[in-house]
């Protein structure tokens, strides 16, 4: 059998959001997989009211090194092992994952942040075939147009100690996104070995980063044909990427646009969309009501 986890860095600002998630977690997927929800220790009492048979919810201090000191009142850390730069809480976040899927002995780890949530059934077979994890990868993506990214390929590459590359570049950001916890135990032990340094310790002192990419760059170019032989550009999530809400006409474009292959759907946090609005559409989607319905309650 498929050994498979649903895991997801949260906090409490996105507390509904991660609830609606894992609520789609438990409705969506075989009672074989769990999910385990990561916050800070403040927030713990505030989840717990999500744990369960199937839900483990984790502190997140617990998966860093002592050396890493939370700042009060900011969202920063301080690694007293290279107290500079400090850890800002993008840079966190990305260190607690990887520890986190580094610990599982899991098959498959679906990464899914707090504003995913999943519309129709999805099975651990759907993500590893031949003892391989699906590996998401849109060749040819990335350029200078996007220097961001272009910054996580460069850094990326200097932390696995691969000679830098010339663009264009794949795309290895989805979300959704599936992870084998053994190649994440690989690549880290590669980070720690290339820079001399523990691994928290390296990627903490980055100023910007992309796990994303360093994983999609490891299986790429250093695991190779067995870790990137089950591959795909499709997502499998209809996402919406917009800064402004979605309304009711706009979120029935949305619904209308959600492809039936996907299982799951993002709608961005920072879009401030409504709750309601958010429940018509993984409503909708996933056949617990109407659109239509909704509609008429509202008039």
């Amino acid at each position: 059998m498929t050994r498979m986890a649903v895991m997801t860095k949260s906090y409490a600002p996105d507390f509904e959001l991660c609830a609606s998630l894992n609520r789609s977690v438990l409705d969506c997927s075989p009672d074989t997989v769990h999910h385990h929800i990561v916050v800070p220790r403040t927030d713990l009492q505030l989840f717990g009211r999500l744990a369960g048979p199937r839900v483990e919810v984790r502190c997140e201090a617990d998966l860093l090194p002592r050396s890493f000191v939370r700042l009060p009142l900011v969202n920063i850390m301080v690694n007293l092992a290279q107290p500079f730069p400090p850890v800002r809480g993008w840079i966190q976040q990305q260190v607690i994952k990887l520890a986190a899927i580094a610990a599982s002995q899991d098959d498959v780890v679906l990464v899914a942040d707090s504003d995913v949530e999943f519309v129709r059934p999805f099975t651990p077979e759907m993500f590893v075939r031949n003892g391989n994890v699906r590996f998401f990868c849109k060749p040819d993506q990335i350029d200078t147009r996007l220097a961001r990214h272009m910054t996580w390929h460069k850094v990326a590459r200097e932390l696995l100690g691969l000679p830098q590359a010339e663009p264009p570049y794949p795309d290895y950001i989805s979300s959704p996104l599936a992870w084998d916890p053994k190649i994440v135990r690989q690549m880290l032990a590669r980070v720690a070995a290339t820079t001399k340094r523990p691994w928290p310790t390296a990627i903490a002192g980055q100023l910007d980063f992309s796990e994303c990419v360093l994983y999609g760059i490891f299986v790429d170019e250093v695991v190779g044909a067995s870790a990137n032989s089950f591959v795909s550009d499709d997502s499998l999530c209809k996402v919406y990427w917009e800064q402004t809400p979605l309304t009711e006409d706009s979120a029935a474009a949305f619904i209308g646009s959600v492809r039936p292959t996907d299982i799951a759907v993002v709608i961005q946090s920072k879009s401030r969309t409504a709750p309601a609005v958010r429940d018509a559409v993984s409503g909708a989607l996933s056949g617990r009501e109407r659109m239509q319905g909704w509609r008429a309650g509202r008039a």
